[in-house]
């Protein structure tokens, strides 16, 4: 796989009436254009189920925990995010979807683009015969 995801440990400063993590532009492989969160999801659904072109993101559970599936075409790798200073980059030309939402869980996701629905490639058979 040439575009591989990868777990990214966020600035934590721990502090006893409770710890803060932040992200600036330079903590990411990418410039941020664009946020969005996810939650109030209910119990056994999926999130996403699409890949993107262009668009690359990292992905947070600020609260809670759920796994990011992620599959290059061939290959199928789980993350399981459960820390806020833990975070998944998920490069472009990946199918990603997310499930197994904790309750109350908030996924952040942070992204190198502003929104742009051309970009989105949703059906997996299509996604395969470009990522191959």
């Amino acid at each position: 796989m040439s575009n591989v995801p990868a777990l990214l440990d966020l600035p934590k400063i721990e502090d006893q009436r409770g710890n803060l993590t932040f992200v600036e532009n330079g903590h990411l492989p990418f410039e941020i254009k664009r946020l969005y969160w996810i939650y109030d999801v209910p119990g056994g659904q999926k999130r996403g189920g699409h890949a993107f072109h262009q668009q690359k993101e990292v992905i947070i559970a600020l609260s809670g925990s759920f796994d990011v599936v992620v599959h290059d075409g061939v290959d199928k790798h789980r993350y399981h995010l459960n820390r806020s200073y833990r975070a998944l980059h998920v490069p472009n030309l990946l199918w990603r979807h997310m499930e197994n939402f904790s309750t109350n869980a908030v996924a952040l996701v942070i992204a190198s683009t502003h929104y742009d629905s051309g970009d989105y490639i949703r059906d997996f058979e299509s996604f395969k015969s470009i990522a191959q």
